[in-house]
């Protein structure tokens, strides 16, 4: 699913924004939803800390007050977070396009604000454009796992898998966990390690998917997965699981 993020720090013109993308998002049967709607560009921040997987449009004012972080930087922050985002600069300084390309932050658009109508069919544009990319990445970069369970063939996207792990009580039994639930499956894990080669083994039983882990506790030796379940990480493997995550899985 495409999320869009809005940052606009005067509400009129945010609420203005969001009514435009909802507008659009009612009109069309397709996977977009508004994930983040503020005025302070460190929300943004922690949303993309917290969702280090997604893939976004991001429209953004450029002079946000914020002492510390205006459009330009939150846009070179996002860029570095999420190498795929699609940036948009909605602001009333024109002047300073310029800025955005100094700085090599590749904005999809940038919007003038003060016409209404233009302002919509401009943002209209890029969540068309950027919906077209995100579907046809998602095609191209999604890889699937095909398991055989009560006599049906499941085709599972990696992405919708959190982790493997060796059934606890069944030999040669193997459980895949997604955040909507589980299949019990007749597996070894070193078969299953093998054909998802950029997943982790992270534990002798245990096999996860590094995007989908939002944080490591090294005191209890766990992965914190996208749904909050824990998996256990062997300390023979933890670091290596460190560097892994630092290199964006």
């Amino acid at each position: 699913m495409l999320q869009i993020v809005i940052c606009e720090d005067i509400p009129k013109y945010r609420v203005q924004m969001g009514r435009i993308v909802s507008k659009y998002i009612a009109n069309k049967d397709s996977e977009i939803e508004i994930a983040l709607s503020t005025g302070s560009p460190t929300d943004v921040l922690d949303y993309l800390k917290k969702h280090p997987d997604r893939r976004g449009l991001y429209f953004l004012d450029i002079n946000l007050h914020d002492k510390h972080l205006d459009g330009i930087i939150l846009g070179l922050k996002i860029r570095e977070a999420d190498p795929m985002a699609k940036i948009v600069f909605v602001t009333t300084h024109q002047e300073a396009a310029v800025l955005t390309y100094e700085h090599k932050i590749e904005a999809m658009d940038f919007i003038v604000k003060g016409n209404l109508e233009n302002m919509e069919r401009r943002m209209v544009e890029c969540i068309i454009a950027a919906n077209r990319r995100y579907l046809k990445e998602r095609v191209e970069n999604t890889k699937h796992f095909r398991v055989t369970a009560n006599g049906e063939v499941w085709n599972i996207p990696h992405d919708e898998i959190l982790f493997f792990e060796t059934h606890p009580k069944v030999r040669e039994r193997m459980i895949l966990r997604m955040e909507n639930g589980k299949v019990d499956f007749r597996g070894i894990i070193s078969e299953v390690s093998e054909l998802v080669p950029k997943f982790y083994r992270c534990h002798k039983s245990y096999i996860l998917n590094p995007g989908k882990v939002i944080r490591i506790n090294k005191d209890t030796k766990q992965a914190i997965m996208a749904d909050e379940s824990c998996v256990p990480v062997s300390a023979k493997k933890l670091s290596e699981l460190l560097r892994v995550m630092e290199q964006g899985g």
